[in-house]
């Protein structure tokens, strides 16, 4: 740790102080900024009437022309002048104004893209909120137990309804030609048929009166897909939004100082690091005993509770950060069934060999028990931010975890297993390419699906498996997604070099830790300059 202090002031010595801030002028109270933000939380909803939310052509068009309105209302509340910390939230409540105009002016998932109308939705995601465009009217099933409370009978009743009128206002809605974002959606609407079968027959033991509910959902997804199909041939334009509109939005809504060429040069960089590293160690390690991945489901539940206790030991141990006493039972919690081998894809792969490493990834379950646990202070930051603002701090640290507890010592013993940290790495910065391809129109959905599939080391990513397909989907529907995990990594190791420079001895990883944790889960450019005190890049971001 200290050699990287040492290496950080060698190279932040040639960097300008940062400026001044202007002199304090204010216009407003920070009560007002939080009483504006509890108003545009509830403007951004779609109205909802009976489960369907209202994503007509005339309603979209109202809203757009009503956002300008808060737009200058919040910039008519001038922050300068209040604590940093304030200042953050400020721009925290633009950054999610700009994120709905971004889905007006470009992304319009509504009419571009048949795979926002997924209702139904399984697992709970490891991050603040839903990844990707959010379609007002889910059902998320985890939040349900089966049987339901009788309690929560008649809403799942008003979900399971909404269905076929979601499906029907879509056809009308998707006005737009966006070939891969069509296919996409043909792929997820065959996924959202197969989870109502499954439902169905969740059902149909406790509550049989819900099934034919389900039922016609069901039917209704059948031929919401066939109507997709029977589109398919019509649609030939583009799906990505271009560089200029993808440099857009990192610096106004993702709040990320970099530009789409910026993380292009990042991702190859850290491709080419990562197999590098990857043919080292595979070479130091060559007399060693190939890693023999787990056989069965009792070896498997035993081996990944046993990477829980391990790691939280290490956690405490080396005082990597404070630890509470929730992180260890979110973490338990979050232990998955076991995959047969044939079965797995990339992450089942790595998780049979060395079920530690996803465990440092797994930060993101003490991360969402902070949020539950210890809600943050400011109104404005205590639930999740709108348009996945989040992303490059919530993917950026779990990623960088992997590589710095390894560093740290956490695989000392096991080096075989410092292998999968760069094969990890390498999958990252694959299919990150992948999705700035797609958005420059340089690669279709196809052609980056192949990309992921024939960087990732060993073949472990399935060349037209469900992942990849997800994957890319995703980062081709949320732009900056797919890139987060890297440039989020790359800066809080930024920020890490920074804050051991200005502590100096009183510098440690525990510290620093906490101290980021305690901002919040907001971009990692808001953490630097709360953190610092330095505005440079909050400036650049004007």
């Amino acid at each position: 740790m200290r050699a990287l202090a040492a290496l950080a002031a060698l190279v932040l010595c040639v960097l300008p102080a940062a400026q001044a801030p202007p002199a304090a002028v204010s216009g407003g109270r920070y009560e007002d900024l939080v009483a504006l933000f509890e108003e545009w939380r509830q403007f951004q909803k779609p109205r909802l009437e009976d489960g369907v939310p209202d994503y007509t052509a005339r309603a979209m068009a109202e809203q757009r022309a009503r956002l300008p309105e808060l737009q200058r209302r919040l910039a008519a509340i001038d922050p300068r002048g209040w604590p940093v910390s304030r200042q953050v939230d400020w721009r925290l409540v633009r950054a999610e104004m700009n994120g709905l105009e971004f889905d007006h002016r470009v992304l319009r998932p509504w009419a571009r893209h048949p795979g926002f109308y997924a209702v139904i939705v399984p697992d709970q995601s490891d991050t603040p909120s839903k990844e990707g465009p959010a379609f007002a009217g889910v059902l998320e099933l985890w939040r349900h137990s089966f049987p339901l409370p009788a309690a929560d009978v008649p809403s799942f009743r008003v979900r399971l309804q909404a269905i076929p009128r979601i499906l029907e206002q879509a056809r009308g809605n998707l006005v737009e030609d966006a070939r891969d974002l069509w296919l996409l959606g043909i792929r997820t609407h065959k996924e959202q048929g197969d989870l109502l079968a499954d439902l169905a027959g969740r059902l149909a033991p406790h509550h049989p009166e819900l099934v034919p509910h389900v039922d016609r959902a069901r039917q209704a997804e059948d031929a919401f897909r066939a109507w997709l199909e029977s589109k398919l041939p019509e649609k030939r334009g583009p799906s990505g939004v271009g560089v200029a509109n993808y440099d857009w939005q990192l610096r106004n809504v993702h709040l990320v100082p970099h530009t789409w060429q910026d993380e292009v040069t990042l991702m190859q960089r850290e491709l080419g690091r990562a197999l590098a590293h990857l043919a080292l160690e595979e070479g130091k390690n060559r007399a060693l005993p190939p890693l023999e991945p787990i056989a069965t489901p009792e070896e498997w539940q035993r081996r990944l509770q046993d990477a829980v206790t391990e790691q939280m030991r290490f956690l405490r141990e080396k005082r990597v950060v404070t630890v509470k006493d929730y992180m260890e039972p979110a973490l338990r919690a979050r232990v998955g069934g076991f995959v047969a081998p044939g079965e797995r894809d990339f992450f089942a792969q790595v998780e049979a060999r060395e079920p530690l490493l996803l465990r440092c990834h797994g930060y993101h379950w003490f991360d969402l028990a902070r949020m539950e646990r210890e809600p943050h202070p400011s109104p404005i930051r205590r639930g999740p931010l709108l348009y996945n603002i989040w992303d490059n701090r919530a993917e950026g640290l779990a990623t960088a975890m992997e590589e710095m507890l390894a560093s740290a010592g956490l695989f000392e013993g096991k080096p075989r297993s410092r292998e999968l940290v760069y094969v990890m790495l390498a999958q990252r910065a694959a299919r990150g390419l992948a999705g700035l391809r797609m958005h420059s129109n340089e690669l279709s959905i196809q052609e980056a699906v192949r990309f992921a599939h024939e960087w990732t080391p060993y073949g472990w990513l399935k060349a037209d498996g469900d992942l990849v397909w997800g994957e890319q989907g995703l980062y081709l529907a949320q732009p900056g997604y797919g890139t987060s995990y890297l440039t989020g990594k790359a800066l809080i190791e930024g920020l890490l070099a920074e804050r051991s420079r200005q502590l100096g001895a009183g510098f440690t990883l525990e510290r620093f830790m906490d101290e980021l944790s305690a901002s919040g889960l907001i971009p990692v450019s808001m953490i630097r300059w709360e953190m610092t005190g330095l505005e440079d890049e909050a400036r650049r971001l004007e």
